[in-house]
């Protein structure tokens, strides 16, 4: 945009154009000023930490020994089984999450009772993992005196009480832990379905109709191949690459007689080298990156279209003719039942006693208060609960800042370097920080002090940066030309110009702020890896209550409670926006 003057008046040239275009928006210098703080956060805590690790698994004091340590940690005893474990949870789990999702989706979209089963199933999404594994180990557990599933198991296999199926034993257990993480996922497949669903235009199926094609022409022509089959590859990449964060589950969940049992890589690497960067570990940590970029590979294959997506017009909602079905009214109170009974068992334990809580049962004694009264009268929690508040809100507002900087000039990039940077996102967003937690102490040793919440925050932002800038980018591309060219007449300077923007984009950013506050207020794993004794986040205090499980049951319970009950609401208040933030970018 230029100014000139015409016949003695002022005139605004505008050059904006189409808002994909190929040349930098804005200009080159304020573009290398924009992206500098995501590079920086991104290169000292992420790239250079990956590199630090690959050197790692090579060398031993800088001298070069090959792949010894990859030979010697493949060799150590279960090595195997936990990879194999690994791969089928990448496999298996995404399968039931996208099969139960969808189903899910059709279900809560054609009957009356939608919107009650969609609120429902959103409300394990919001839960931290650590409230999770304490709800299922609470369901689980092996007294059936205690563990309500532990006795409807034995009464339904006919066995004693004595006898009775241990779900939290070395045959069962993981299972147990797939069952608590489908249960917590599911509802975001459901939410990527359904918005899928909607943006169906109803005018295919009609085509598909006026050629004669039958019930089955129209599920495969006029649903899945247009739009189902890339949401089926979106939704069973994202869970997979999900079920890399099994580790704050398996922590809490399995007992410590049985943790080896249920190890995967992401456990497994933290048992070898925690915080620091060790041969073995770092062996292992590539073998993890290796199968998490090959996973990110293969979903960028499947999901690949060209950049910038072609834009989608909005479709008028279609009236249903005809009433939903008893099959599909039995189907969502089914879904409504089988998630609500976990929460149900969470508030029920929470609702008793220390004492019992830990010996019986909590539908055999009467309910009482004395459990969040002995954790709310110590001071422990309140200093939990006030810390994670504000480093969620400082980490929040810091990576929304930076992503907009960023998302900002990416946004006009097209073809191959536009793709390109996708990828490089897409992979660290998804690199996991168990692999990297030695090389970031080390850089937080140089610039601040490791075990500092002041470190603790800035590795929040590294690691929620790439993730808020792809939604942002993605959704800045998709606006209409109108609004850039508004955007661009109306902002003076490129911060006026990128305030109106990110005002058209509001559910995306409504969408970051949400997802990324949920994210560190839920966090376990990288609380434990970079925290240290001024700095305890909330995930981090449940985990040390879980030590003592069975007599901390129902303190446990309480805490997970009052835990949930800011990001559920953040959840619930936002479903709208969080589904067309993600929609207008941040699956594609």
């Amino acid at each position: 945009m230029s100014e000139t003057r015409v016949l003695g008046e002022l005139a605004v040239l505008d050059d904006v154009g189409p808002p994909r275009r190929g040349r930098a928006y804005p200009a080159a210098g304020a573009t290398s000023a924009l992206l500098l703080p995501a590079a920086l956060l991104l290169g000292a805590l992420v790239l250079w930490p990956v590199l630090r690790t690959l050197h790692a698994s090579v060398t031993t004091d800088g001298r070069w020994v090959g792949a010894q340590h990859f030979r010697a940690a493949l060799d150590a005893p279960h090595t195997g089984a936990v990879v194999g474990r690994t791969v089928l949870w990448a496999l298996l789990v995404p399968a039931v999450v996208t099969a139960l999702g969808y189903l899910f989706a059709v279900v809560s979209r054609r009957s009356q009772e939608g919107g009650l089963v969609r609120l429902i199933l959103l409300v394990p999404v919001a839960l931290p993992l650590v409230v999770t594994g304490v709800t299922f180990r609470l369901m689980y557990d092996p007294d059936p005196t205690r563990g309500l599933v532990t006795l409807l198991a034995a009464r339904v296999t006919g066995r004693s009480t004595e006898d009775a199926p241990q779900l939290l034993g070395p045959g069962l257990v993981t299972v147990a832990l797939m069952s608590a993480f489908v249960w917590a996922w599911v509802g975001l497949a459901v939410l990527v379905f359904r918005a899928a669903l909607d943006r169906v235009p109803p005018s295919l199926a009609d085509a598909v109709r006026a050629y004669g094609g039958g019930r089955r022409h129209v599920l495969w022509d006029a649903q899945w191949r247009p739009l189902l089959l890339r949401t089926v590859a979106v939704v069973f990449a994202l869970v997979a690459l999900g079920t890399s964060r099994t580790f704050d589950l398996i922590l809490v969940m399995t007992p410590g007689s049985v943790r080896d049992d249920a190890a995967v890589l992401a456990l497994r690497v933290w048992q070898t080298s925690g915080g620091t960067t060790t041969g073995q570990g770092a062996a292992l940590g590539v073998i993890w990156l290796a199968a998490v970029a090959a996973g990110m590979l293969v979903a960028a294959f499947f999901v690949r279209q060209a950049w910038p997506p072609p834009r989608v017009e909005p479709v008028p909602d279609a009236t249903p003719v005809t009433p939903p079905r008893r099959l599909f009214r039995v189907l969502a109170a089914a879904a409504a039942v089988a998630w609500l009974f976990p929460l149900v068992v969470l508030l029920a334990t929470s609702a008793h006693g220390q004492v019992d809580a830990a010996a019986q049962g909590w539908w055999s004694t009467p309910p009482g208060t004395g459990s969040y009264a002995a954790l709310l009268g110590g001071g422990e929690l309140w200093r939990a609960l006030g810390f994670t508040l504000l480093l969620a809100s400082v980490v929040t507002a810091t990576v929304l800042v930076v992503a907009l900087l960023a998302a900002y000039p990416l946004a006009w990039l097209t073809g191959p370097a536009a793709q390109a940077t996708g990828l490089l996102l897409m992979a660290a967003t998804v690199v996991p920080v168990q692999v990297i937690a030695g090389p970031v102490n080390e850089v937080l040793g140089l610039v601040l002090s490791s075990g500092t919440a002041r470190g603790l925050a800035l590795v929040h932002v590294a690691l929620g940066v790439p993730f808020a800038v792809l939604v942002l980018r993605n959704a800045f591309a998709d606006l209409p030309a109108e609004q850039v060219r508004g955007a661009r007449l109306g902002g003076r300077r490129w911060w006026g110009t990128l305030r109106r923007l990110a005002r058209h984009n509001l559910p995306a950013v409504v969408a970051v702020s949400v997802l990324e506050f949920v994210q560190v207020w839920n966090d376990l794993a990288v609380g434990l890896l970079f925290s240290g004794p001024e700095a305890t986040p909330l995930g981090l205090f449940l985990a040390g209550q879980s030590r003592g499980f069975v007599s901390n049951s129902g303190v446990l319970a309480a805490g997970s409670v009052l835990a949930s009950v800011l990001p559920v609401a953040l959840m619930v208040l936002a479903r709208r926006q969080l589904v067309a933030g993600l929609v207008s970018g941040g699956v594609r």
